[in-house]
């Protein structure tokens, strides 16, 4: 009686096999006559009892079945193809790996290609989930996962945006890319090369010169500060602030940090605490004229206006082309005189002294002319022109103010 059994379940194997390879030469054939409806249907009907399928078809089953759903159901396509890889590293045979690759590669482009297009037409929903299914087809390239966060939080995703942000922190992302560059000696301009040996060869070739690498910044701070964010649009400030502050603990002399954390308190209104977040980045890097310059605007709109203009200077000593600062600081210099308006005003029977006051104001605008001038050199916009414009025709600079004048009417009309 056993015999008998076990005859019938070889027997019952036998006729199991024989049915799979069937079905899958039914695929393939559908595959090639273009025919993917019919071969998805035979695809569904093996997947039912898939893990029934026969050691010998399961590597050709999973490359057919990764094939048939493509780019029509890309997450079934790479979790067969995924399954294939697995399976035959167990087997060591790698006949359908190779042919699996490119094919994976090809989903990944095609993912990777949906979530910039949606990302680009501000489509952000569907482009947080390619891109991070473009992460989940191939984890090595952790920049979709950043992407992915980044969109969630456009798309007002937040507590998904927060989700992927943490999962970047957990594998130590930094976003942290070398660009390979050299200089094109037919065209005198720098191009970028897939990877150092590519621009390395045609250096050696003599079609280029000059190679360089260029290293980006790490992206941990940033992501903080995007977390940060989140938190704010979520109406949670306190979750914001302890985030960065949690981040500062492990490197408290990070610059990048303080001005994140900085300009979180720009967010919340609390200018005090970004006035002190800037003292403290200035001593962190007291060459950087920004700092300075910000400064200056904190200080500006504490009515401080001494300390406000020694700091906007200093900005212009770091940087002499600084053209924020010189506006600033010539906007700074003028707050002296809506004290000289005032007591003109009530002195306007007082003709010697009214005349004093003015002759005061004339001075005061002398001054604060050449920094002006120096602004709408550097950045020309329709608020310095009209400055000096005021300023002209007070000082009775006629020529100089009749030469602004058309160009002032031009900007006001554009």
């Amino acid at each position: 009686m056993k015999k008998q059994v076990l005859i019938l379940a070889i027997g019952l194997l036998t006729v199991a096999s024989f049915a799979q390879k069937n079905e899958l030469k039914a695929i393939e054939k559908a595959i090639k006559k273009g025919q993917l409806n019919e071969a998805k249907a035979t695809v569904a009907s093996l997947e039912v009892s898939e893990a029934s399928i026969q050691p010998k078809y399961k590597a050709k089953y999973y490359y057919l079945k990764g094939s048939v759903y493509g780019t029509s159901n890309v997450k079934k396509a790479a979790a067969a193809y995924n399954s294939l890889f697995e399976y035959e590293k167990q087997t060591r045979k790698f006949k359908y790996t190779k042919l699996a690759e490119p094919k994976l590669n090809e989903l990944i482009q095609f993912v990777s290609k949906k979530a910039i297009d949606n990302y680009n037409g501000k489509d952000f929903k569907k482009a947080t989930e390619d891109f991070y299914l473009t992460y989940q087809l191939s984890p090595k390239d952790t920049s979709f996962l950043y992407n992915a966060a980044l969109s969630a939080s456009l798309s007002k995703e937040y507590d998904l945006s927060i989700a992927y942000y943490k999962e970047l922190q957990n594998i130590n992302y930094t976003g942290i890319a070398t660009t390979y560059l050299a200089l094109n000696k037919e065209t005198n301009k720098e191009e970028s090369f897939g990877s150092k040996v590519q621009r390395d060869l045609m250096v050696k070739a003599g079609q280029y010169s000059a190679p360089r690498d260029d290293v980006s910044e790490s992206k941990q701070a940033e992501i903080i500060k995007n977390i940060g964010y989140v938190y704010v649009n979520q109406g949670k400030p306190e979750l914001a602030i302890a985030a960065l502050e949690e981040a500062r603990k492990s490197n408290p002399k990070d610059i990048n940090l303080v001005l994140n954390q900085a300009q979180m308190y720009i967010k919340l209104e609390r200018m005090d605490k970004f006035g002190e977040l800037m003292i403290e980045a200035v001593a962190l890097d007291p060459t950087n004229p920004v700092l300075f310059f910000n400064l200056g605007v904190v200080n500006a709109n504490e009515n401080k206006t001494e300390a406000a203009i020694g700091f906007y200077k200093k900005a212009i000593e770091l940087d002499p082309a600084y053209g924020d600062a010189y506006l600033n600081l010539g906007i700074a210099m003028l707050a002296e005189e809506k004290t000289i308006v005032d007591e003109m005003n009530n002195n306007l029977s007082n003709f010697k002294k009214y005349d004093a006051l003015q002759a005061k104001q004339k001075a005061l605008y002398e001054k604060v002319l050449p920094y002006l001038i120096k602004a709408d050199n550097i950045k020309r916009s329709l608020g310095t022109v009209r400055m000096l414009l005021n300023i002209y025709d007070t000082l009775e600079k006629e020529a100089e103010a009749d030469a602004l004048r058309p160009i002032f009417k031009k900007m006001r009309n554009q």
